[in-house]
């Protein structure tokens, strides 16, 4: 057996999520992987474009949703620049579900609070969407999300779903001068936005994604709130390379974030080394 192989996926369907963002909905083309195939929400996978390489992104959308998988990324370097390139009914490559998940389980019966920002969004989507498809296991649900202007929000007719929800409370913000045009949201960074709001930690369980230096904010802020380590969680994508623990290319101290990740708590990101 080949580790390296990867499934043949078909695209779908194709959607900009921003100027320099777009998100794949993908079939796997061998009938055996479509029915068989699973995985869980924070899981990730390798995308390839044949012929220039392999990258790694979270599968943004949820387990619940069943015959397809989607992935969103941004156009940074040659693999993205050769996927931007591909339209319905191309064909490309994909390996995994690789690395941990988010522990849904544990956070039945409890009040969540996702902070997302900016492309972060991606892999709490596939979570958020996993919980309201089984809202009645958890209780107040609670999403922030914000980026730096309005046109770098992604999944905007699923904000605007969420926003409309009566069964959840949605917050969306931007950074201070990325309000033009149009704007019922807030003006702010997220972890601004994120003190104001100022969530209880009782029976709380707050999942986090977005840039490193949101994350840590964030992190900083959730402590001032009350908030214990193990009640946070959080999912690391950088520094991936081939999923498997073999190139090391994610391996910080004593982790590999493709095995050990990437989906970690707050506990355990504080005993990696600082730099991290």
């Amino acid at each position: 057996m080949n580790i390296y192989k990867p499934y043949l996926a078909k695209i779908e369907s194709v959607n900009w999520e921003t100027p320099d963002t777009k998100t794949f909905k993908l079939v796997f083309t061998d009938p055996e992987v479509l029915d068989k195939f699973d995985f869980k929400a924070g899981q990730f996978g390798e995308y390839s474009a044949f012929g220039e390489g392999e990258s790694t992104f979270c599968i943004a959308s949820s387990p619940t949703r069943k015959g397809y998988i989607e992935c969103s990324f941004k156009v940074v370097g040659k693999v993205t620049a050769s996927l931007n390139s591909k339209d319905v009914g191309d064909v490309i490559g994909f390996r995994g579900p690789y690395g941990n998940w988010f522990p849904i389980e544990d956070m039945y019966d409890k009040n969540l609070i996702f902070v997302g920002g900016g492309i972060g969004l991606a892999p709490l989507r596939s979570l958020i969407w996993n919980c309201l498809d089984l809202r009645d296991k958890f209780k107040d649900i609670t999403i922030l999300y914000g980026a730096r202007s309005i046109n770098d929000l992604c999944y905007k007719n699923e904000l605007k779903e969420w926003e409309e929800r009566s069964d959840i409370k949605f917050v969306k913000t931007v950074d201070p001068g990325g309000e033009n045009g149009e704007w019922n949201g807030k003006v702010g960074f997220v972890p601004t936005i994120l003190d104001q709001l100022a969530p209880s930690p009782e029976n709380t369980v707050a999942i986090t994604c977005g840039p490193p230096i949101m994350i840590k904010y964030v992190l900083q802020s959730l402590d001032k709130l009350g908030f214990k380590p193990e009640q946070v969680v959080t999912t690391l994508e950088n520094r991936m390379k081939c999923g498997l623990g073999k190139c090391g290319r994610c391996n910080v101290g004593g982790t590999y974030v493709c095995i050990d990740g990437p989906v970690y708590t707050a506990e355990q990101l504080a005993k990696l080394p600082d730099d991290f």
